[in-house]
């Protein structure tokens, strides 16, 4: 017969199990808080390996299967608010052969600068439409994450050209001519708001 105590930490676990995998397996230490696991039993199952910490902060479970993108997964995680683009967007979308150092992740201007100790990241400040518009929810690993949509990306990468490299930005425009449906309108609406039409306009016009 085992210990009342063993059967109750049993319990907590099989329940703290459960809400884990209602997350897809992983979750921050604030959202494990809000949904009822106790600390005591989080950090117990941390110790016992039950999860394993893939930054600081956020827990998954060790049993679960092997991450197809465990950078984006735990910056989607850790910095809830961002979005994932430039570069790190045209990799999601197979529209570049980059591969990137660092997560590019845009946040409006004024929120504050995350601090994680791995992945690291890159950051840059999208105010209004910029940053709101062409959002999409893409799910990996069982993870929401916050992508912008590939005419975004390139509209976005047209405007941060110098920092991206015009290179990188003219594969991207053809990737997405040769692997894509080709979206003219969401394209030059994109480039109005992030005010490059004039910039991307001869660009689409040599390709389309």
């Amino acid at each position: 017969m085992k210990p009342q105590n063993a059967k109750n930490r049993g319990s907590r676990f099989d329940r703290a199990v459960g809400i884990f995998k209602k997350h897809g397996g992983i979750l921050r230490t604030a959202q494990a808080l809000r949904e009822g696991i106790h600390p005591g039993t989080l950090y117990a199952m941390r110790d016992s390996g039950t999860l394993e910490a893939i930054s600081r902060g956020v827990y998954r479970l060790a049993n679960s299967p092997p991450l197809s993108n465990p950078d984006i997964v735990t910056v989607a995680t850790r910095v809830p608010g961002g979005v994932i683009c430039l570069i790190s967007a045209l990799v999601f979308y197979e529209l570049t052969t980059q591969i990137p150092h660092e997560v590019h992740v845009a946040l409006p201007r004024g929120a504050e600068e995350p601090r994680l100790d791995h992945p690291p990241i890159r950051t840059y400040r999208f105010t209004g439409e910029a940053f709101t518009e062409g959002v999409e929810a893409h799910e990996i690993d069982g993870v929401s994450v916050r992508i912008y949509s590939p005419e975004k990306t390139l509209a976005d990468c047209f405007k941060f050209r110098n920092q991206v490299g015009l290179d990188t930005v003219m594969e991207a425009v053809r990737f997405y001519r040769e692997r894509r449906s080709v979206k003219v309108d969401d394209l030059m609406r994109y480039a109005g708001i992030c005010r490059v039409k004039k910039i991307i306009r001869p660009y689409l016009e040599a390709i389309l």
